[in-house]
């Protein structure tokens, strides 16, 4: 059985969902090295792409399932303000000042 994380999203504030929480660290680590102070920042698009290469192929072999985990990483992070989106369409994120 694998250890479980609970994460929180943005957009249920009060909710938490548990996950896997070594694929959790391994995105957590790979999307805040790839993603910029300067704003507006990254699509989610733009940061599956970048943290592709930096994943572990034993955890994501392939890159399979990268954007569904750059997309819980990042409502987490953006719940607990670790990173902030630009105030502008599209979603571009980045991490605060």
């Amino acid at each position: 059985m694998t250890d479980k994380i609970e994460v929180q999203n943005v957009g249920q504030p009060g909710k938490t969902y548990r996950v896997d929480a070594a694929k959790y660290a391994e995105m957590r680590k790979s999307v805040l090295a790839v993603t910029p102070s300067e704003v507006p920042g990254l699509t989610p698009a733009q940061i599956i792409q970048a943290v592709k290469p930096h994943l572990s192929e034993t955890l994501f072999p392939g890159g399979e399932t990268a954007g569904w985990w750059v997309k819980c990483v990042h409502l987490d992070l953006e719940a607990k303000g670790v990173l902030k989106r630009a105030p502008k369409a599209p979603v571009r994120l980045h991490k605060p000042s």
